[in-house]
């Protein structure tokens, strides 16, 4: 008589998804992402310049950080009422077209 334990293989493992990764994990990879992104765009331009020009530049950090946070207060808002009525695979494929029908859209005005 053997007093083996059964061996189970290990489950595969997949990649969490945001709500796996906790809150911090979604504040890191929501800041990176949105870093990065407005790394060098216009917004920063327009806010350099005003800086620049200013004599209060402190104010243009408080403007330009309040203008952003309202911006993306409405991001978030319609992007929770947006996750009740679609689902994330369609919300990735609408997004994935509005992103592809842009850049056509940028590319036929260069060619133009």
């Amino acid at each position: 008589m053997s007093d083996s334990i059964p061996v189970t293989p290990p489950e595969p493992t997949t990649p969490p998804s945001p709500t796996q990764k906790g809150a911090w994990g979604v504040w890191l990879s929501t800041f990176v992402t949105i870093f990065l992104a407005e790394m060098g765009d216009k917004t920063q331009l327009a806010t350099m310049l005003m800086a620049a020009q200013s004599r209060s530049p402190f104010s243009v950090l408080l403007g330009a950080g309040a203008a952003l946070i309202a911006t993306s207060l409405v991001g978030v808002l319609l992007g929770r009422w947006i996750s009740k009525l679609v689902s994330p695979k369609m919300l990735d494929l609408l997004a994935a077209t509005l992103m592809i029908g842009i850049a056509v859209m940028l590319l036929i005005e260069v060619a133009n």
